[in-house]
Formats: structure tokens, C-alpha cells, sequence
């Protein structure tokens, strides 16, 4: 029997500045062909794009979601999907990249958590995708925000901070209405494909990951056993618990391999492996190469090139 091929899901990092973590993507660069990129990809950080011209599909691991001119697109930290246009057509679009926990920090914690919420694989996404004829505010909002970043006038930063505090409440706003609209059309809703059941858990190893902890203290958190624990977590993010953990991790590495002269040894351990060699093996395994190779080949790049970074490997396999 031959061997199930692997499906290599794209881990795409933006590096945010940390005192106004925020950037744009946009201009002619930003053209989505009608080709399938042939695998999904997902982000740390949350992203809203606007489509400005033509049509096509988002897809997600399970739904094909149709857009058009005027779209616009909310996209969690963590969720697999890829964009193409409609056959003969390159849509244009802009996208903005954002930490809602880090720009919002201390305002409206409940509106930062729902949209920092990874979303369960089989959860309905089709509020991802806002019409702009039933919701002109977002399209106004979003559009301010561009054009702010865009022109970077005085006090640009205030008013993006402020725009994109008034777009995310709209955004929480719609995706609260259509989960009530939803559940009153269903009788019963499993509540293990909720991700918040386990979101005691994912805040736990994303504040904590540094520390030694074992499943059974992030069971205990979300008032599951230990094997009911395991095969809820498995169901909602597809990779098992360890495997999180170890993802966090290795992110963190990253970041501190790119931003500091930190010892690949001291970086391990600053991230929770005690062993250098459980490090290189599990950062193999999420990037493909070993830290050290991994760093001078970011750092080639960068000094080629200083302006903003994406940083792309093979994440959730």
C-alpha cells in the first residue's frame, strides 16, 4: 500500500515592530493569480485584507469561500487558507497584519480574544469573508487605516491604533451576531469543536511556554482527562498538544535567532529545552533546517534586503 503523502501546511512569520505592531502590504506587488498554490499557509498574527478588483475563492482545510471587489477578509493567527482568483484574472488586494492583544493591550481584553482565537478546523468560516454593501463601516474603516499607514501623516500611529480598535469591535460585532444566528438554527452544538474550550490551555503555553509543564496540568485547566484532553485538542488544531507546544516554541526561537547574538545554546534554553539536542531536533522538524543554518540564511536576506520580512517555513504537517 503506498504511503500517504504528507501535506506540508506554509508557516509565514511577520515580523511586527513590537511598540506599534502593525504593518501594510499593499501596491502592485499584491496581485493574487488564478493558479492554486497547491498548500495552505498561516500566520502568527491576525490579517484583514481588502480585495480592490475581480473575484475568486478562499479556501480553507474544509470550505471554499467565494469573494469579489469590496471584500473583506478577517484571517486568525494560526488558521490554514490560501486565496486565487477567478480563471483569466489577478485580483488586487491590500492586506494589514496586526497583534490585537499587543496594539489593544489592556482595552477590551474579550474583543482581542475572540479574534486571537485560533478557529477549530471544522468551525463555519464564512464570516472571515464581510460584504462591503451590507457592512460599509468595515469597508470605511479598513480603507481609513490604509490610507493613514499609507501616508503617514503626524500622529499617524494614534489614529491606525484607534480605526483598527473601532474595525475589530465591528468585527467581533459580526462575528458574535453570526454565531447567535447559527446557534439558534441548531438544536444541539457539540461544544468539543469549540476552540474555546481549550483556550485556557493555548493562553497557558503561549505565556508559559518557557516553563516545564506536562498535559495533564493543561487537561486539568480545561476540566478534561488527560486522554479526553488529547483527542479534543487533536481535533480542534489538528496536531497534538506536545506538538503545540513545541511549535510555540520553535516560533520564539526564531524571533530571538533573528533579533538577538544570543548562543543557539542559551536560546534553547531560554525557550524551554533543556537538551541542545532535543532543540535541533524539533526545530528541524518544524523548519526543515538546523537553527544555526536557519539564522545565517535570515540574516543574508536581511542584509540584502532591510525593509519589512516573511519568514516561511514548513509548519503543521
Amino acid at each position: 500500500m503506498p504511503k500517504k503523502k504528507e501535506v506540508i501546511i506554509e508557516y509565514r512569520n511577520y515580523a511586527l515592530p513590537s511598540n506599534f505592531p502593525v504593518i501594510l502590504l499593499s501596491g502592485n506587488r499584491w496581485h493574487i493569480s488564478d493558479i492554486k498554490s497547491g498548500r495552505l499557509h498561516f500566520h502568527n498574527c491576525l490579517e484583514i485584507g481588502i480585495c480592490h478588483s475581480d473575484s475568486g475563492i478562499m479556501e480553507f482545510e474544509n470550505l471554499h469561500v467565494p469573494f469579489k471587489a469590496g471584500d473583506i477578509t478577517m484571517i486568525p493567527r494560526d488558521y490554514p487558507h490560501t486565496t486565487y482568483s477567478d480563471p483569466g484574472t489577478e485580483s488586487l488586494w491590500s492586506y494589514v497584519f496586526l497583534e490585537p492583544s499587543e496594539l489593544f493591550r489592556g482595552l477590551l481584553n474579550n474583543v482581542t480574544q475572540s479574534l486571537d482565537v485560533p478557529l477549530t478546523k471544522d468551525q463555519h468560516a464564512s464570516y472571515l469573508i464581510v460584504n462591503r454593501e451590507t457592512n460599509p463601516k468595515v469597508h470605511f474603516l479598513l480603507t481609513s487605516v490604509i490610507q493613514e499607514l499609507q501616508e503617514c501623516r503626524i500622529n499617524y500611529q494614534s489614529s491606525v491604533r484607534g480605526l483598527l480598535l473601532s474595525l475589530c469591535i465591528e468585527l467581533f460585532r459580526i462575528h458574535g451576531e453570526q454565531n447567535r444566528i447559527a446557534e439558534e438554527n441548531e438544536n444541539e452544538m457539540d461544544s468539543n469543536n469549540n476552540a474555546l474550550v481549550i483556550l485556557p490551555a493555548l493562553d497557558y503555553i503561549r505565556f508559559n511556554y518557557m516553563q516545564q509543564f506536562s498535559v495533564d496540568t493543561l487537561a486539568s485547566m480545561c476540566h478534561f482527562s488527560v486522554t479526553h484532553f488529547r483527542r479534543i485538542f487533536h481535533s480542534i488544531m489538528g496536531i497534538s498538544p506536545q506538538e503545540y507546544i513545541n511549535n510555540t516554541r520553535i516560533y520564539k526561537a526564531c524571533s530571538l535567532l533573528r533579533s538577538t547574538e544570543d548562543s543557539i545554546l542559551t536560546i534553547s534554553e531560554q525557550v524551554g529545552y533543556h537538551s541542545i539536542s532535543s532543540f535541533n531536533r524539533c526545530f528541524i522538524k518544524v523548519v526543515g533546517m538546523p537553527p544555526r543554518k536557519w539564522r545565517n540564511e535570515y540574516l543574508q536576506v536581511e542584509s540584502k534586503n532591510d525593509k519589512q520580512s516573511i519568514w516561511k517555513f514548513s509548519g503543521w504537517i
